[in-house]
């Protein structure tokens, strides 16, 4: 990568409409939800058709028996999340896996909750994505999945993104016959832009279509998972997915500089902590530091460094912990831990008290409409192409969620029954004057919050427009060890002062993964779509009208 320049050409090129944007980390998929919203669906709908597309075209990514979360922003209401996380099984147990001591990720013995059936958590993508449909959107959820069921039919070009995940698993990839069929040639990793067709996953989302969730949830499909977990050693059951519930649950929200943030709260981290660090930081002259310089670069180290403190201390399911986001996103605590940070040094830091006491294959997309309606939603299988497990005959991958929760007994995310799963996912919207300015968001697992938190700095302080913002270089910090992307301006002088103020720095190619969000402008009406260069993302817009103006709207073809 290049040296990035706050006033250079991007990458990747913003795309710019006045009828409709969506953004995702396919261009196919892309696609498929600005196709909704010309058959007359609004942003739900458009967002939901998005990824039902992705868990096509970027397979790695996301499932339909996964976990994410939706943030809906209707025009002229109030914003609402969705919670379709996954939920440990009724049968799992705190020591079900033997920890790997001292490790940092979650590693166990053997890797039991990295790939196989055991590391299957129930998946709620599904139900979640069908609640947003039915209750907020417009079309059935038969057309909302009909592109996905194209793709899927007709097949789809590999590209160097997706061979490259199949590369990095192609070993575990191996073992799962079910799964080597789709994505290998000749039990080796397919050529860049050969098609892969999915058959028997497009006979699945079809039946979705004219089920509904029920097919998953009660009916067919969650008995054919139970049976391939019963005759492989998991422990999910018909009756795990039979009771899943999604929530509705009220965002986290706070402001920065006069400008709204709405994102997801617990059992997401990622939206509390991100206002935790932009109130830390708003004590500070962050733009007149500069983008990508050593008090820059210092400072964001050091209020990472404080959020994951207390995450790691404090984060949980809200079910099943109390957690204390208010005291976490207040002024007075940021005013607290703000005193502590010194701009001369790298410090160490533990989780504050209160006064009455992820891996990076992820995949999100942002869709707004002409009402300004806009989403923003992030989901995931966890780890690329998730537990590697196939379900037979349906060409349904699963996901390996149960490495997300602790492996140790007796701490805050430990493995419990029935247990709603600690994310990092941050679908966020930013509001100014009242009205939705931008939208974004990003796959990276526990990098999630941090990139997303620096891309709102971009553009609030740094002044960037969008591209610029979601593409420009990253850093990231929980405490042990600072890495870097090669990309910033200066890398080798930043590089040293940061040594120089204690901070053990690492470079590396890039930090999270593929961002994507919307920007609009109310003055020009105007809605501009970014997607950044690390993944396979991109904008598609809609514009224009009816060739002919009728005076009865209602008979407009446009939403």
């Amino acid at each position: 990568m290049p040296a990035f320049a706050q006033d250079g050409p991007t990458v990747k090129q913003p795309a710019t409409a006045s009828r409709g944007m969506v953004t995702s980390n396919h261009p196919l998929a892309s696609l498929a939800g600005t196709e909704t919203l010309i058959r007359g669906g609004n942003a739900v709908d458009a967002a939901i058709a998005t990824m039902f597309a992705l868990t096509v075209v970027e397979p790695m990514m996301v499932t339909i028996f996964g976990a994410g979360f939706v943030n809906i922003r209707l025009a002229g209401a109030e914003p609402v999340t969705i919670d379709n996380y996954a939920v440990t099984p009724s049968a799992a147990r705190p020591d079900m896996f033997r920890a790997v001591p001292g490790s940092l990720d979650h590693e166990v013995e053997g890797g039991e909750n990295a790939a196989g059936h055991l590391s299957v958590a129930v998946g709620g993508t599904l139900k979640g994505w069908a609640h947003a449909v039915e209750r907020y959107g417009r079309l059935p959820l038969a057309e909302v999945v009909a592109p996905a069921v194209r793709f899927a039919r007709e097949g789809f070009r590999a590209t160097p993104y997706l061979c490259s995940f199949i590369e990095k698993d192609l070993d575990i990839i191996r073992r799962y016959p079910e799964t080597a069929k789709v994505f290998l040639r000749d039990g080796e990793v397919p050529p860049v832009g050969e098609v892969i067709s999915r058959p028997e996953y497009a006979d699945t989302l079809e039946t979705i279509g004219r089920q509904g969730p029920g097919y998953l949830y009660g009916g067919p499909l969650g008995r054919a998972i139970a049976d391939d977990m019963a005759a492989n050693g998991g422990i999910i059951t018909e009756q795990d997915i039979t009771t899943y519930q999604v929530h509705e649950r009220a965002p986290v929200r706070g402001s920065y500089r006069g400008h709204e943030v709405v994102s997801m709260g617990p059992p997401s981290s990622g939206g509390t902590h991100i206002i935790q660090m932009l109130k830390i930081l708003e004590g500070f002259d962050v733009g007149a530091m500069g983008f990508g310089t050593a008090d820059g670069a210092h400072l964001i180290a050091e209020a990472m460094k404080i959020a994951f403190a207390d995450r790691f201390e404090y984060m949980a399911d809200p079910a099943t912990t109390d957690v204390p986001v208010d005291w976490l996103i207040s002024e007075r605590y940021a005013g607290e831990r703000r005193a502590q940070i010194d701009m001369s040094r790298a410090q160490s830091f533990t989780a504050g008290v209160p006064a009455d006491r992820e891996h990076a294959s992820t995949t999100h997309c942002c869709a707004m409409d002409a009402d300004g309606s806009v989403v923003s939603t992030t989901n995931t299988l966890h780890f690329g192409f998730g537990s590697k497990v196939t379900v037979p005959g349906t060409g349904m991958l699963l996901n390996n969620c149960m490495q997300l929760m602790d492996p140790a007994p007796g701490r805050t995310n430990s493995i419990a029954p029935n247990k709603r799963i600690l994310s990092s996912m941050s679908p966020t919207i930013v509001a100014r004057d009242g009205q939705p300015w931008f939208a974004l968001g990003t796959p990276g697992g526990l990098y999630i919050f941090g990139a997303v938190f620096q891309a709102i700095v971009n553009v609030i302080d740094h002044g960037m427009d969008l591209q610029r913002a979601v593409e420009a270089p990253r850093a990231w910090d929980r405490g042990a060890g600072l890495e870097i992307e090669d990309g910033f301006p200066g890398v080798d002088g930043l590089t040293s002062e940061l040594v120089r103020r204690g901070h053990q720095v690492k470079r590396v190619f890039k930090v999270a993964g593929g961002m994507n969000g919307i920007s609009y402008d109310a003055a020009s009406a105007l809605m501009t779509g970014a997607a950044c260069w690390r993944a396979d993302g991109a904008p598609v817009g809609v514009s224009g009208g009816d060739g002919l103006v009728d005076p009865d709207p209602s008979r407009s073809m446009w939403p």
